[in-house]
């Protein structure tokens, strides 16, 4: 055989190539695809931003030849699906009344257009026997990086990333601090599942998990908008699943576990301690000024929302809204940022009460999709319950991180409560 002939490709590889053409215009084919990228952006989220992002433009490529789209419109009437391409639709139209700069109203689309994800996460996890794999991928990556937090604590030498805290590998205490409280809470159904059916090796397992990721917030890198979240998943679980006796009992306990974490990690005393100091002397000291920023961020957005109560300064306007207030003032007063720092007035800022509405009947559709039993209708519970309480102190729909586990909270686990419900009909 000549060099010639072993190198030429004729028409067995022609046949090859259409074949393997074929094999991903399978539907099959591109249904499993689909469930493997998702999968692959939450094991991903908790490390990165590129990798999520670009394995949400293949899933799109992947998943829309899949779609049947008049059974897709259908489901564009409910109020789930409907909402966030609602909110985009705002945000688009707010950037011609908008008083920021063209840059600024580009850039705050962004936030708002990954919410549109929703609809098609919901209807494609609708059809699919994956959604739990999502949901064990993100929680082995959370518990990976809550070990390799440790590590990080120990010797900083082994960080990722650039980080301004210890303990954190990879982007920030406040990102971390939001997946180990989700991972922690998704886990309390099964643990009090598993000890109700008398398994105690299941049981022993997610405590574990869970005390992974508690002392890791206790002891390592907390934040404050965790802490509240905490607050409000525990009663949030109590009212879903416990009897008054059993109410009391989780009551004591986080009780005593909050004195014990108290009396036993000076870090989470130093927390809360600076809550005070903030306060009092962050007009002085910008630097120590968590808490004195965001009341003043929280007054100057008031203020910019009562001048257009109705739909607001349009999209990308809050840095505008901002310099304004800044003029003539010196230190804290003076600072310019494009965030306010709670999720309502950032969109009251931009949209005014129109927004808000939206908004909040957004969060209340959502809410709804998981009214009922099962661990999939409390996952997605406690994702949209966190989103909502954390959103108090931050931007956290928009934010990237926040926004992307909200995203893929409501639309992978909603629609595994779409296909329960569909299921439970036939």
């Amino acid at each position: 055989m000549t060099a010639e002939s072993a190198t030429w490709s004729g028409p067995a590889d022609r046949r090859g190539d259409r074949k393997g053409w074929r094999t991903w215009r399978n539907p099959a084919a591109l249904l499993r695809a689909a469930d493997v990228l998702v999968i692959l952006i939450a094991a991903s989220l908790p490390w990165s931003t590129t990798a999520p992002s670009i394995f949400v433009g293949l899933w799109l490529l992947a998943v829309t030849p899949t779609i049947a789209w008049r059974d897709y419109a259908r489901e564009l009437t409910r109020p789930a699906f409907a909402l966030p391409f609602a909110l985009l639709l705002l945000a688009l139209v707010g950037t011609l009344w908008s008083e920021g700069a063209w840059a600024d109203r580009l850039h705050a689309i962004k936030p708002v257009a990954k919410l549109v994800l929703i609809p098609p996460l919901l209807y494609h996890f609708s059809r699919s026997e994956r959604g739990f794999h999502v949901c064990i991928a993100f929680l082995a990556s959370c518990a990976l990086l809550a070990v390799f937090s440790w590590i990080v604590l120990l010797n900083p030498a082994w960080k990722i990333t650039a980080t301004a805290s210890s303990g954190v590998p990879v982007k920030n205490y406040i990102d971390q601090s939001q997946e180990f409280t989700l991972c922690a809470f998704a886990l309390a159904l099964p643990t009090l599942t598993f000890w109700r059916g008398g398994r105690a090796v299941a049981t022993l397992v997610c405590m574990a998990l869970i005390l992974l990721f508690v002392t890791n917030m206790v002891f390592v890198a907390a934040a404050r908008t965790a802490l509240l979240c905490i607050a409000v998943l525990l009663a949030l679980f109590a009212w879903e699943h416990l009897n008054r006796r059993a109410t009391l009992v989780l009551l004591a306990g986080a009780v005593s576990a909050s004195a014990l974490a108290w009396t036993t990690s000076p870090y989470l005393r130093q927390r809360i301690t600076d809550i005070a100091i903030e306060y009092r002397h962050g007009h002085e000291d910008i630097s120590h000024a968590s808490t004195a920023q965001r009341l003043t961020y929280w007054r100057k957005a008031l203020h910019a929302f009562t001048e257009a109560p109705l739909i607001g300064h349009g999209t990308g306007s809050i840095k505008r809204q901002f310099e304004r207030a800044a003029a003539s003032e010196s230190s804290l007063a003076a600072e310019v940022v494009s965030n306010p720092h709670n999720q309502t007035l950032n969109v009251a800022m931009q949209w005014g009460l129109l927004g808000v509405v939206l908004l909040y009947a957004m969060w209340i559709a959502h809410l709804r999709l998981f009214l009922g039993e099962g661990l999939a209708a409390w996952i997605g519970l406690a994702a949209v319950v966190q989103n909502i309480a954390s959103s108090l102190l931050n931007s956290h729909l928009f934010d990237f991180h926040e926004g992307w586990m909200y995203v893929l909270g409501v639309g992978v686990v909603g629609g595994m409560v779409l296909k329960a419900k569909a299921s439970s009909q036939k």
